[in-house]
């Protein structure tokens, strides 16, 4: 069934109040009728069979299911720290929240030239909520609001932390995941022209160690994408070790 991310204030005991957006995606896009079924969830853990009600306003709710699942609790917790691209980031959040991301910090560097307004913030959230929907994923991916990188890095962390840089001698990020034990793990990706070196400094001060994405320059844009597709698979790869007891 399809899932549909919901929020908590439009739940009163068994009843869903849908929302403009909700109604037209259930009755026009997926042309759901009364009596049909999908799943609500808050995006933090909880689903819910919904089955839509006569005039598609409303949907009642059964079995509240707790997601007691590997997703939520024995994966490492994932925070992407991205520079602000000049135009494109519509497209990294949407990418990354299918990667898995649980937190998206857009940062603001000294090469950030896009001052993004409350409406893009706005924007951003609900992409992260239509493509957490997409991706089938129990809980979607905070979005904070931009920080500027100074102020990100005094915040008090005892994560695993990655920047991702270039032209330099650093070890592959993969490598780090694949021998290292962590709960949650920060990845910082610089802006376009790359970060300067006193960010790079100061972000080592804090506890960042510098990793690379491979030889290629890569974009802005697609640099998050690739920092998570190698975060998951090494995460995957060492989970499915320790299952097994196999040797990595």
């Amino acid at each position: 069934m399809q899932r549909v991310i919901v929020d908590s204030v439009q739940i009163e005991a068994d009843r869903l109040a849908l929302t403009d957006a909700q109604r037209h995606y259930l009755r026009r896009v997926l042309r759901l009728k009364a009596g049909d079924r999908f799943w609500a969830l808050d995006g933090h853990g909880q689903m819910w069979e919904a089955t839509l009600q006569a005039g598609g306003e409303t949907a009642s709710l059964r079995a509240t299911i707790p997601v007691a699942d590997s997703q939520l609790s024995s994966k490492p917790k994932i925070t992407l720290a991205a520079c602000l691209p000049k135009q494109g980031f519509d497209e990294v959040v949407r990418q990354v929240t299918e990667l898995g991301v649980d937190e998206i910090v857009p940062i603001l560097s000294e090469r950030t030239l896009l001052k993004p307004s409350a409406h893009k913030l706005e924007r951003w959230r609900r992409i992260v909520i239509e493509a957490g929907e997409q991706s089938e994923r129990f809980a979607v991916p905070i979005i904070r609001e931009p920080l500027v990188w100074a102020s990100w890095l005094t915040r008090q962390s005892q994560d695993f932390r990655l920047i991702c840089v270039a032209r330099q001698p650093a070890p592959s990020l993969l490598s780090l995941c694949l021998s290292s034990q962590f709960s949650a793990i920060e990845v910082a990706i610089g802006p376009e022209g790359g970060w300067t070196e006193k960010e790079v400094t100061n972000a080592i001060v804090h506890g960042y160690q510098p990793v690379t994405l491979g030889s290629s320059i890569l974009r802005a844009v697609t640099a998050p994408v690739v920092a998570l597709g190698l975060l998951q698979a090494g995460i995957e790869f060492v989970t499915i070790n320790q299952s097994t007891d196999a040797p990595l």
